[in-house]
């Protein structure tokens, strides 16, 4: 559930969106959708300032957008801001990880 904590801390940030600490995935992207729709009609450039912020690929977005005409847009901008900001979680923890193997707490300064 950490990641979770830490999912929702990311997007908080990133998003500037109000994400209350015991929603469920299916909540944080339903806020998600609604705030990415709102964007979407109101504010693009802003929507796009985010997805370079949380470094989404443009190329992945496009192929999905495309692959997925049916689909809402803002829904599949959520999952992959979702998908993205898990494997930087991820990548964090990874790191941490192999940072204390390499450096015993006896060397810290």
């Amino acid at each position: 559930m950490e990641n979770e904590k830490q999912l929702i801390d990311s997007l908080k940030k990133d998003l500037q969106i109000d994400l209350a600490e015991k929603n469920s995935m299916e909540r944080i992207k339903e806020k998600m959708v609604s705030h990415l729709n709102h964007l979407i009609n109101n504010n693009f450039e802003e929507l796009i300032h985010i997805l370079y912020r949380v470094d989404v690929s443009e190329a992945k977005l496009k192929a999905l957008l495309k692959e997925n005409s049916h689909a809402s847009a803002a829904n599949t901008i959520a999952e992959l801001i979702i998908e993205r900001q898990l494997q930087k979680i991820k990548t964090r923890e990874q790191f941490k990880t192999s940072e204390k193997k390499e450096n015993p707490g006896d060397e810290k300064w």
